[in-house]
């Protein structure tokens, strides 16, 4: 099923808790490919409740909550509809998650241990250059992964916590850009090279290496890719 696609999971009779399904409902649009040209934003509460198996009430409640979040817009007469960024704010946000990043990276190094940033390179074991054109949406899958074991490698709940507001469009936006031009091919190289910092323990090589590759990004997105503007 396309990722462009909102895909829900029912839940149980036992398990209609208010918070349940928020959670579920935030889980189907974090993993949702939002930027995806065919994605279709406008949430049908009537199609909702019936994936999940709830009511309606329930569903509202979460919502709402996610109205809050500022993840869904809730529009009289018109919808709920899942929030998309701007470019300007798309931009904004990968510059903090560059920061974000490579002060994880500082954290790792000072604080991981060797077993677990080996875990970074186990996860592109068997990708070559070939596989990785060959296999895509594989590997944009182990990229994603790649950058949250960063995140959860530094062993910092805050930043942790911080990067989840933004983690949503971050994923989308790499998703959206990794078959472009040959961001694959130098996204592995540079994974590599990150790699190799901090199993090294070169704290500030590694914040260096981590933060410009997520500037690079920026610079595509800048560059390259066209998002309502504000």
């Amino acid at each position: 099923m396309s990722t462009a696609q909102l895909q829900i999971e029912k839940i149980g009779e036992n398990n209609t808790l208010n918070s349940q399904i928020f959670e579920s409902l935030r889980a189907a649009i974090t993993n949702m490919d939002i930027y995806h040209r065919d994605a279709n934003l406008r949430l049908d509460e009537r199609e909702l409740s019936k994936q999940f198996g709830i009511s309606r009430t329930p569903l509202r409640e979460a919502l709402a909550r996610l109205d809050q979040e500022g993840l869904v817009k809730i529009v009289p007469r018109r919808g709920v509809f899942i929030v998309r960024k701007s470019k300007t704010e798309i931009l904004e946000m990968i510059t903090v998650w560059a920061a974000l990043e490579s002060m994880a990276a500082r954290l790792i190094t000072e604080n991981a241990s060797d077993s677990e940033i080996k875990t970074l390179r186990e996860l592109f074991s068997t990708f070559d250059g070939e596989r990785v054109r060959a296999q895509l949406d594989e590997y944009s899958d182990t990229n994603i992964r790649f950058h949250q074991s960063i995140l959860n490698l530094s062993k910092n709940e805050l930043l942790k916590k911080t990067a989840e507001s933004l983690f949503m469009h971050v994923r989308a936006i790499r998703a959206a850009t990794i078959a472009d031009d040959d961001r694959a091919d130098r996204s592995i190289v540079d994974h590599m090279h990150i790699i190799e910092a901090l199993e090294d323990r070169q704290t500030e090589k590694a914040e260096v290496l981590v933060r410009q590759h997520t500037l690079n990004l920026r610079a595509h997105v800048e560059q390259k890719l066209n998002f309502p503007e504000d």
